[in-house]
């Protein structure tokens, strides 16, 4: 074990949560040591609470004995947020799953954060509404780890991300101190506002015990778009010229040629020959409005290098394509050993030179690049492609990364869109965030959590110590 626990803590916690709530044994802790990065780590302890009041305590233990503590969902993150890497308890917060009030008069869902992404859409669609954020692994990830990720999916372009239909939260700082930030109404300026800087932190600064998630009323009409293009050049000027225009898609997702072909040996696509990158839209709301909007997006996709245009019902024809999308990433595994994906953002006018950037670092380093993702918020997935019994691969793998990150940047994007920093980008970020951000926010970081207790080592770059 990396950290040797005070000897009382194991029977305390046991206490806390119960016999059951605690595991010990090697293996089931193993089980909760990793998570979709393929990172490992070993907790010297996990605790399963089942409620609010269990989370304070737990939280008030760890802090009194400077025991490293990091909170968990269900494991799908992929940037090794939730690895404890200083041993320490892993706090997995699955067993809070439970819808608490629903709202429909107001438009807000209470929920704990274990509760998956699937079960609120689905208790939302049944009082005729959903909530917005839609990660591809809706069906398995935890609410509570879309908001420390501010994870959102491929409606986001028009909906927003987390942080835009999150109304408030309760929560633990590492302190052990219990604190409800935001409202229960669409506006509110009181104070700052603390439900936004929670969400993204990654549990870095409190744990969530409950979410009053903003609903929106489900379209009554949906339809789909599929644009083929000749190459990703032409494909890019229409996604700008999408996104210029007044009907933004409810979704719109780009697949360059690598990930088209991915994607066609999933399901028969029935795609032209030759075509070199596809658009995949989502277009929502009244049906005479959809139909407008459906159009206008059509003309605004019609450039030089359109191979094919279809519009369909999305749960039609398109449901092969989507579900063809949704399998890209976990197909990506199979060309090689290590994938390095990266969710870098830049403005999606400059999409074009990305794309092209990146295309001319595959070819410099001579390491394979695939591309898709929310190309309508300029959200793009790359794909490193990386064969580690190649020692060239190996040894080019971090100075290709590297220079994916300076493109990004020198573009005015993000390091990341979604997926957030943990330990794989964490070396990056003094890259992106001047001195004086960095600064304010390890004193932030100091203030919720004054002994660092909470998933340390992860978010920012370890410091000099003279």
């Amino acid at each position: 074990m990396s950290h040797t626990v005070p000897p009382q803590l194991l029977g305390e916690l046991a206490a806390i949560a119960g016999d059951d709530g605690l595991l010990t044994e090697s293996a089931e802790r193993w089980t909760y040591g990793y998570d979709n990065s393929r990172r490992q780590g070993q907790p010297d302890a996990v605790v399963l609470p089942t409620d609010a009041r269990q989370v304070r305590a737990i939280v008030a233990l760890c802090n009194e004995l400077r025991v490293p503590l990091v909170p968990r969902g269900r494991g799908t993150g992929t940037t090794g947020a939730t690895v404890p890497t200083s041993g320490g308890v892993v706090m997995s917060l699955e067993r809070m799953d439970r819808i608490i009030h629903l709202n429909t008069a107001d438009r807000y869902l209470v929920v704990e954060p274990g509760i998956t992404n699937q079960a609120v859409q689905d208790a939302a669609a049944a009082a005729g509404f959903f909530w917005p954020p839609d990660p591809t692994s809706a069906a398995y990830c935890t609410v509570g780890g879309n908001l420390a990720y501010n994870s959102a999916g491929p409606h986001a372009v028009k909906y927003g991300t987390p942080r835009e239909n999150t109304l408030g939260l309760r929560a633990v700082t590492g302190a052990g101190e219990v604190l409800r930030t935001g409202v229960f109404t669409t506006k509110g300026v009181v104070g700052y506002d603390l439900t936004r800087l929670l969400i993204g932190s990654e549990g870095t600064l409190a744990i969530i015990t409950e979410a009053t998630l903003r609903l929106t009323p489900l379209p009554r009409t949906r339809r789909a778009l599929r644009a083929a293009y000749r190459d990703v050049a032409s494909a890019t000027l229409a996604i700008t010229r999408i996104m210029s225009q007044p009907d933004v898609p409810a979704a719109l997702e780009f697949m360059d040629g690598a990930a088209v072909g991915l994607a066609n040996g999933h399901r028969d696509l029935q795609l032209p020959a030759h075509t070199g990158a596809l658009l995949l839209l989502e277009v929502d709301g009244n049906a005479g409005g959809v139909e407008r909007a459906v159009e206008a997006i059509g003309r605004a996709a019609t450039v030089d290098g359109l191979l094919d245009l279809k519009a369909e019902g999305a749960d039609g024809g398109a449901a092969d394509i989507w579900a063809a999308r949704k399998a890209l990433s976990p197909a990506l595994r199979t060309l090689a050993p290590k994938k390095i994906n990266e969710d870098v953002v830049v403005p999606v006018s400059r999409l074009p030179e990305l794309i092209d950037g990146l295309s001319a670092l595959s070819a410099q380093h001579g390491i394979r690049i695939v591309n898709f993702g929310h190309a309508g918020n300029g959200n793009i997935h790359v794909n490193l492609l990386v064969d580690h019994q190649d020692p060239a691969q190996t040894a080019a793998a971090p100075r290709c990364l590297s220079a994916v990150f300076d493109l990004v940047l020198g573009l005015g994007g993000t390091l990341s869109g979604e997926h957030g920093v943990g330990l794989e980008k964490r070396d990056f970020v003094d890259r992106e965030l001047d001195p004086v951000a960095l600064g304010l926010m390890r004193a932030i970081k100091r203030q919720f959590d004054p002994n660092g207790i909470l998933n340390p080592g992860k978010m920012f770059p370890p410091q000099a110590h003279p």
